[in-house]
């Protein structure tokens, strides 16, 4: 999973990671996390991932990803029924749907299980335009998706390094990720304005989803 990781984020989207292995993508919150992971029946090799971080392990790592780039205070209350998603990625010969679907169906089996019911995670847009950091794709996203998708104000959160998206345009006809696209479908929310992750050179929106707001024909599928 963590070369799985490396290979899409850095060597596919540039980001600048500092990993304790060559060729692996790791961090301080991988050994407190759970890792879905889908392989080629084949060659066994991975071909996506998730990890997962529970509210038990995410106190005893002291914090979420999330809060890391946004402020959550009010999230408190959802804490101990709220499960972290993050690092979520596909090898690049088999972006078809089929592994996102796995990942997912995977994902609602570990939330009954866990007996959780709140998903939370940084949705990432790149930045990179033509090889040079652009944020006006970032800026339009956030413009359509704030009228459409925008949280409750009681779960705003506020980026702790905004994207200053004042300072683009906002009015492209552009479509978010595909990934913030299924998120969306499946009822999640977006809790407030991206903030900028300069390593991964993204833009990353707070997104929620809860097991209560997902349209029936989803609850069909994924919560049998």
């Amino acid at each position: 999973a963590q070369k799985l990781r490396y290979r899409v984020f850095a060597d596919e989207m540039g980001a600048r990671l500092q990993s304790p292995i060559a060729g692996h993508d790791i961090d301080l919150f991988d050994d407190f996390c759970e890792h879905l992971l889908v392989r080629d029946v084949a060659t066994q090799t991975v071909v996506g991932t998730y990890r997962l971080l529970t509210p038990e392990q995410a106190r005893r790592a002291g914090c979420t990803y999330s809060d890391q780039e946004f402020d959550l205070v009010r999230l408190r209350a959802l804490r101990p029924r709220m499960v972290e998603l993050g690092r979520s990625c596909v090898h690049a010969e088999h972006r078809h749907g089929g592994v996102i679907l796995a990942l997912w169906g995977a994902l609602a089996t570990f939330m009954a299980h866990n007996r959780l019911d709140v998903m939370i995670g940084c949705a990432s847009i790149p930045l990179m335009h033509q090889g040079s950091l652009c944020g006006d794709v970032a800026a339009s996203i956030w413009a359509q998706v704030r009228q459409t998708h925008l949280a409750s104000p009681e779960h705003h959160v506020r980026p702790r390094l905004p994207l200053p998206v004042e300072q683009f345009r906002h009015d492209l006809p552009v479509q978010a990720p595909a990934l913030i696209q299924g998120y969306l479908r499946l009822g999640a929310r977006v809790l407030g304005a991206p903030a900028w992750d300069p390593d991964f050179n993204t833009a990353d929106l707070p997104m929620m989803m809860r097991l209560q707001d997902l349209p029936a024909r989803y609850r069909r599928h994924f919560l049998v």
